[in-house]
Parts: C-alpha cells; sequence; structure tokens
C-alpha cells in the first residue's frame, strides 16, 4: 500500500509538473537562434516580423514578435512585457485552434528557454515585466458564482457587445486589430479555440490584462467605466467556462449518425420538439485545399448533424455556428461582413450507389466510376429566397445541376444568436435509381458535408470547409438485436478462444513442470 501511495503522489507530482507554469531557467539568445533558424522561420520570418513563407496560408496569421504584442500574457494589463514562462508555454504547449505546434516532444527544456531568449530579443524585452496579474483569491466555481459571473457579463454590454449574449462571438460592430486587420470575438463556447485554454485561471487572466493587438480590453484598468474588481473577475471567469462546456463537442468515436424511424410525417421545422430527443453527432470541418481556388482561412470549423427517417422520406437537421447571417444586398450584413459578401451556406454529399464494402467514392465531389448527390442549401440574398440546389457529380470537372423539386428535395432553414439550422428533407427513393441515391434501411450510408461563411472573405464555390466521409445509418425499428446478438456472440466466441488458449497454456506449462520434476 505504501508503494501505490508512492506511485500516486510521483503521478500526481509528475501531472503537476506537465500542466503547471514552468521554473524560469537562464536561456541563450544566440544558441535559440540556431533553433530559431531551423524551426520557426517558415512561419514567423527570420526577422520575427511574423512574414515567413506561410504567412498567406495561416488563419490566424503568425505573430509579429517585434511588434511586442503577446496575446498571452501574465503581466499586468499596463504591462506590454511577457513573463519568460508566458513565452516558454507558448513554446512547449503550442496554441490551440492555430498552427502554432507545441515543440515539447523535439526540442529539449534547454532549447526552450533558449528560445525564449531570443524570441523576446526581437522586442528588444531583455527585462521581466514589473509587474504581475493580482489574482487574489481564487472564486471557486458554483452555482451562486456562475450566476453573478453572468449578471457581470451581461450587465451594461460589458461583455456581449462583442461576444453576444450567448458567449457564441455573434458582435455588433466590425473589430480591428492594432495593424488594422479583422479580428473575431472568441466563441467561448467552443474550449478548443481557446489560445491560452479554457481554465478558470487562464480565463481570469486574459479578462484582466486584455489581449493586445486586439479590442480586447482589460477590465482592471482603473480607468475603465467597465472595471471589474479582482472578484468579479473570478466571477465572471467561472461563467465564461460554464460556457465552455455548453458547445457541441467533436468526438473521435463518433463517426455514425443514427438516424431513428418515426411514425407519421417527419419534422418540418428545424424547431420541432422532436429534434431534442436525435441524437447528435458533430464533425470538424477543414479548409478545402484539394482543389482550385484553394482555401486556407475559414472561419466555420465544426458542424452537428441530426436524422429522422419515415417510411417514406429522410430529414437531416445540419447546425452550425456562424458570427453572422450573410445575406447580399442586406446593409446591416454588409457592414460586419469582409467585402464583397456572400451567401451563407451547407451541403451535404452522398454516394448515388451505397457500396457493398469499404469503398467509397472520392470524397471531393465523387469521381468518374462513383458518382455523388450534393445537395447544396444557400442563404439567399436581398433579393432572392434562400435555395436548395441537387447537383449530381463525378469529380469537379463533371458537375451538373439538376432541379431540386423534381425529386422532391426540400430545405427550411433558421439563424438565431449565431447559429444557423437547415433541415433537409427528401423521399427515400427517387424514380431515377441512376442519378440519385436510394436510401435502405440498416445500411451504413457514407455521408460528408461542407459548409460556406459569406461574410469572411466571401466563402463562395471552392472557398469552404469540408469534411471527410463518415457515416450514416437508417436504424430499423427492431433490427438491432440481430445485430447486438452477433456482437454478443462474437463476444462469446473470443472469449472461449481465449480461455481456450490459457487452459492450454497452463496446461502445457503443469507438464513441462511435471516433466522437470519427474526428471
Amino acid at each position: 500500500m505504501a508503494i501505490l501511495r508512492q506511485l500516486a503522489l510521483l503521478t500526481i507530482c509528475s501531472g503537476l509538473l506537465v500542466a503547471g507554469p514552468a521554473a524560469a531557467k537562464p536561456g541563450t539568445a544566440d544558441k535559440g537562434k540556431e533553433i530559431y533558424d531551423k524551426r520557426c522561420t517558415w512561419c514567423h520570418g527570420a526577422e520575427g516580423d511574423g512574414a515567413g513563407a506561410s504567412k498567406d496560408f495561416l488563419n490566424p496569421p503568425p505573430r509579429d514578435f517585434t511588434s511586442g504584442n503577446y496575446k498571452i500574457k501574465s503581466s499586468a494589463f499596463e504591462d506590454m512585457v511577457p513573463s519568460d514562462d508566458d513565452v516558454f508555454r507558448m513554446i512547449r504547449d503550442g496554441m490551440p485552434a492555430t498552427a502554432m505546434p507545441g515543440w515539447s516532444d523535439l526540442l529539449s527544456e534547454q532549447d526552450m528557454w533558449d528560445l525564449v531568449a531570443y524570441v523576446k530579443s526581437f522586442a528588444q524585452y531583455d527585462k521581466p515585466p514589473a509587474k504581475l496579474v493580482d489574482y487574489g483569491t481564487q472564486v471557486t466555481s458554483s452555482s451562486e458564482s456562475i450566476e453573478k459571473g453572468k449578471k457581470l457579463f451581461e450587465e451594461g454590454d460589458r461583455c456581449v457587445e462583442c461576444h453576444g449574449k450567448s458567449g457564441k462571438g455573434t458582435l455588433s460592430k466590425r473589430l480591428k486589430g492594432d495593424a488594422g486587420e479583422r479580428t473575431w470575438p472568441r466563441n467561448l463556447t467552443k474550449p478548443w479555440t481557446y489560445r491560452g485554454s479554457s481554465d478558470p485561471k487562464d480565463i481570469f487572466t486574459r479578462i484582466s490584462t486584455g489581449i493586445p493587438g486586439t479590442e480586447m480590453p482589460s477590465f482592471a484598468d482603473p480607468k475603465s467605466n467597465k472595471k471589474l474588481s479582482v472578484e468579479e473577475i473570478w466571477h465572471v471567469a467561472n461563467y465564461v467556462a460554464s460556457l465552455a462546456k455548453t458547445g457541441k463537442k467533436v468526438a473521435a468515436e463518433d463517426t455514425v449518425i443514427k438516424a431513428d424511424k418515426v411514425e407519421g410525417e417527419l419534422p418540418d421545422s428545424t424547431e420541432d420538439p422532436r429534434w431534442l430527443k436525435s441524437a447528435p453527432t458533430s464533425f470538424y470541418l477543414v479548409p478545402q485545399i484539394i482543389g482550385k481556388e484553394r482555401y486556407f482561412t475559414p472561419s466555420n470549423d465544426s458542424i452537428t448533424v441530426r436524422a429522422m427517417y419515415s417510411d417514406k422520406a429522410i430529414a437531416i437537421l445540419l447546425e452550425w455556428d456562424d458570427r453572422t447571417k450573410s445575406i447580399p444586398g442586406d446593409e446591416g450584413a454588409e457592414k460586419l461582413a469582409d467585402a464583397p459578401i456572400a451567401e451563407d451556406g451547407v451541403a451535404v454529399q452522398l454516394p448515388v450507389v451505397i457500396p457493398s464494402d469499404m469503398q467509397k467514392p472520392y470524397f471531393g465531389m465523387g469521381d468518374a466510376a462513383h458518382p455523388v448527390n450534393v445537395w447544396h442549401w444557400k442563404s439567399g440574398s436581398k433579393s432572392a429566397p434562400e435555395s436548395i440546389n441537387l447537383l449530381s457529380s463525378r469529380g469537379f470537372k463533371e458537375i451538373e445541376k439538376r432541379d431540386a423539386a423534381a425529386i422532391g428535395l426540400k430545405a427550411k432553414a433558421s439563424y438565431e444568436d449565431g447559429t444557423w439550422k437547415v433541415l433537409m428533407v427528401r423521399a427515400l427513393a427517387t424514380p431515377d435509381s441512376g442519378k440519385d441515391i436510394q436510401f435502405v434501411e440498416g445500411k451504413f450510408i457514407p455521408v460528408a458535408f461542407a459548409a460556406w461563411d459569406g461574410s469572411n472573405n466571401s466563402e463562395k464555390g471552392s472557398k469552404h470547409t469540408m469534411t471527410t466521409w463518415y457515416w450514416m445509418l437508417l436504424k430499423p425499428a427492431a433490427g438491432y438485436r440481430p445485430l447486438m446478438m452477433g456482437f454478443v456472440v462474437a463476444l462469446l466466441v473470443a472469449g472461449g478462444l481465449i480461455w481456450w488458449a490459457r487452459s492450454a497454456a497452463s496446461g502445457a506449462a503443469g507438464r513441462r513442470q511435471s516433466a522437470r520434476e519427474g526428471a
């Protein structure tokens, strides 16, 4: 037991050493330069100005170290100088939702301290910050603290002006960085996009220091009419941390959209209460960089899908966060957009022929031997309503636009508080099985998705985000029992084989031992 306690203590301590702030160690700038020139110039540039060869392909762009603006720092709001620990942590851990990786698997601790010394030299930061953030006494997260934080978050448009009432980043004005570049408020419901983690202490730090180089202010600044006390900042931090738990989570193991069978009519609205009982499955969206025009700086990063079906038709509900409702010609939308504005959109891709094995069409619009259907919804413009388009495709160069209404393909959309919901409905079967997928109960059907944010540098055409193939299953009302029984039988067989192997091995060992004793 004593040994176990020692091991447990060692494990805890090891975890703290990994996760906690690094202990400051002297670094050598000359040695750091050697590492920087080998590892960092491709993005940050030889001069540290963020003008590396890859800068046009990264969103957000690489940090300009010469500016002295460090978004992640623990120095007090009035001090621009980051601590050595701040820079070390960014090198060690990287920055989520950016192209900045963690380097702890390739660089030694001393290498990283040498990099700290060299990177800080670009802004001539040769002294530590004069003052660090005052954390006071941390307020433990509780329902009472979260409620107080919510009130402070909403009070006087303190935070909702940019982040929106739900924290999704739905803004009412254009935001710019110090260099004039377009910036977007954080979607606080997506913790994987937090640059400095969603831990309450890290959130406290951002609220207290602000984010240099952006319009995110410090709420510890005595000159601000929205200043918060240390205790109040802890309440807001606890509230924001609670928002991080409300977003749709992407789980690597969730690869199958399970469509339940319903009796009677399918939902005809995105807000039908039956959707709340339908299991959601979320997927990451990645930039389209396969076909021209390639796209490296998207804004949509995930999509959530639900599905139901009846004896006659199938309904698919698509949900994704979008900071702006992009309607070309709408004055309010165009004020917030990066001109020119395009329509928001979403697409579902399905194979015309459901494969009998694991072979699927090429996920980028199919191929000559394996055609696909694409259901493409667009948000419409000031002069034209939303629309649903039907495409038959055999690759990027062979795309046929067809009449969606002719096969009964319909769509209905709603936008509220920074979230699009689009409902697509189609009959299970159509007259033309050579061009249209025929949905079959109990079969695993490949499915892929794409999304467009028309306010983000006019996303349209090939400028969009996308997924690879996943699966959709129309669950038979009573068809899972044979399937589960198959799993059970397989497990019993596997268990029996393991038992037999162990018994055989044990018997053999016993015979060898008897033979040795007999000898």
